[in-house]
């Protein structure tokens, strides 16, 4: 992840992100998941203690380099360099306190038929409690759900958050295909909420 004001909100933050651990149950069990920007590895240690299979991306290979025991680790600049994935698929796409608006295209072609793309990001707002503050680094009212056209989108929020106190925008959506949430007959796809289990057909 990189360094400054989102590492700063990064460290303040608990081991891994309410809405991170509310959506993980709509990943396939035992799935595949990429944490991009995964800085000291919250959620990828969180995600592989519950049994995924991750791969964590970050610049910094110092940061990263304890997280090998946890999952693959890729030491590339997402900003600067190519995309380090490229023709890989995941079951789900896992990003926090990072914006890249370039990378959109990439998160997209990386998730696997019925894979799960969580985002959480600081929003404008965010600039009258604290940093980040620059326009580039504050996503604008329903940013992520235009990035997110063609996906499920499963749930959305763009509100104000405490401890600490800033502005974020998060969403959980899920790529075209895949079986993981389809009823035995086929019929519509069902999305059980905060872990519950999806009502008899």
């Amino acid at each position: 992840m990189p360094s400054g004001p989102a590492s700063e909100v990064h460290a303040a933050l608990p081991v891994a992100s309410p809405w991170v651990r509310r959506w993980a149950h709509l990943i396939r069990p035992g799935g595949t998941v990429l944490d991009l920007a995964c800085g000291s590895g919250r959620h990828l240690r969180w995600l592989a203690a519950r049994g995924f299979a991750v791969t964590g991306v970050d610049r910094d290979g110092a940061a990263v380099e304890p997280l090998r025991a946890s999952g693959e680790i890729v030491v590339a600049d997402l900003e600067n360099g190519p995309w380090p994935l490229a023709g890989r698929r995941f079951d789900a796409v896992v990003v926090t306190n990072y914006l890249w608006r370039p990378l959109w295209p990439a998160i997209r072609a990386a998730l696997a038929d019925g894979g799960l793309w969580l985002h959480e990001t600081f929003a404008d707002g965010q600039q009258t409690v604290g940093r980040p503050s620059r326009p580039e680094f504050l996503l604008q009212p329903g940013e992520l759900l235009q990035a997110a056209q063609g996906l499920r989108v499963v749930a959305f929020e763009d509100g104000f958050l405490d401890a600490p106190p800033r502005f974020v925008q998060r969403i959980a959506a899920a790529a075209p295909g895949g079986s993981a949430h389809r009823a035995p007959d086929g019929g519509p796809l069902r999305w059980p909420l905060d872990g519950e289990p999806a009502p008899p057909g």
